[in-house]
């Protein structure tokens, strides 16, 4: 009795093409069907017949005997998918080339200050969608600024060596407290009631608003716990940062040392507040560089202070506004939670160094 079907084109794999094979049939990065087909094959390699591989790797006999086919007449690259028919690329490179060198290089005819995909499909004779695609291939984005400052502080590397040592590495017998005042805080109230927030409806409130007064918070934050003590003053000159110290001086036990990163401001440096801290010599005070307030951790807890209370409150008396900040205060201090700094002034300074180097060199 003859044999049934058309003999199988011999399939015999070198120990690179198995290895290859078995990479791609079990990575995770590989696409499923580049992990389909290298099964196939890899079935097809024990000697099994084409229906065998059918029933156990439960696909269509046409599509075992086309990637048998494939693989014994171009072997690996035989797997990959075949140029697609279709209409014929009309944005060239060069097309490319020209939307990318106008929006880094060139600005807008019509005296705009960004390009939007409008205008320069306009300039470049091609439509919103194919500039859309470039943008976002290449990650250009014209309608974005972002804002950047450097420090023009002569000691900038000592002062960050000296924030971060205390973050990263605190005194054993020291509290490390970081000190700073939100100025300005205004007791805003809405011209009408907030509505509540309803099924598909977000919370509604008026856009204007009525001021009633502002006055100012003093906090520092404990970098070990958390825990922030906090006092309201309605000006901040420095008699009320005076006042502050001791109320620092007062809230924490008298046989630590006290580590308190500042700011530069001036009404820290002013000649009675440096005659109160030689009078109370467990002070000491560490200054950030100049525009460089992103090392004070407090400033983060300032940020949970705006996002979580005042950007959403109404408040009709500077009074009533300082009652609602001390109760949220009271209760964070209930659970607190430290803020952990991770990155070392290396790190930090590499990071700068590496930042200017960029801008300089991108000769925009």
């Amino acid at each position: 009795m003859g044999s049934r079907g058309p003999a199988l084109p011999q399939l015999v794999l070198s120990d690179v093409e198995r290895q290859t094979l078995e990479g791609w049939s079990r990575r995770r990065s590989t696409a499923q069907a580049l992990a389909l087909r290298a099964r196939i094959v890899l079935a097809c390699a024990e000697g099994l017949s084409n229906m065998d591989v059918v029933r156990q790797l439960r696909v269509s006999p046409p599509t075992v005997g086309k990637w048998r086919r494939r693989f014994v007449e171009h072997r690996l690259d035989g797997l990959a998918d075949e140029p697609r028919p279709g209409a014929a690329r009309t944005i060239t490179d060069e097309h490319v080339e020209r939307v990318i060198t106008a929006t880094l290089e060139q600005a807008p005819p019509n005296n705009d200050s960004h390009w939007s995909t409008r205008s320069m499909a306009t300039a470049m004779g091609m439509s919103q969608s194919a500039i859309s695609r470039i943008w976002r291939a290449f990650e250009l984005k014209p309608h974005l600024v972002q804002t950047w400052k450097l420090s023009t502080d002569p000691w900038f590397v000592d002062k960050v060596r000296d924030v971060v040592g205390l973050y990263l590495d605190p005194p054993a017998t020291a509290m490390v407290l970081c000190v700073d005042e939100k100025s300005g805080m205004q007791a805003l109230d809405r011209t009408a009631p907030t509505l509540p927030i309803m099924p598909t409806t977000p919370a509604r409130r008026t856009h204007d608003y009525v001021r009633h007064g502002t006055t100012s918070l003093f906090a520092a934050l404990d970098i070990a716990t958390g825990t922030v003590i906090s006092q309201h003053q309605r000006r901040h000159r420095h008699q009320e940062f005076l006042r502050f110290l001791k109320t620092i001086d007062a809230n924490t036990p008298p046989e630590l040392d006290l580590h308190l990163v500042c700011d530069n401001y001036a009404t820290y440096k002013t000649p009675e507040i440096k005659t109160w801290l030689i009078r109370h010599p467990r002070f000491h005070l560490h200054f950030t560089p100049t525009s460089g307030s992103w090392l004070n951790l407090v400033e983060r807890w300032f940020a949970e202070l705006t996002n979580r209370k005042l950007r959403r409150s109404a408040h009709r008396s500077i009074a009533e506004l300082e009652t609602d900040v001390n109760a949220w205060v009271a209760a964070w201090n209930d659970n607190p939670k430290p803020f952990v700094w991770t990155k070392t002034a290396d790190e930090i300074l590499d990071n700068l160094a590496r930042y200017c180097q960029r801008i300089n060199d991108s000769r925009h």
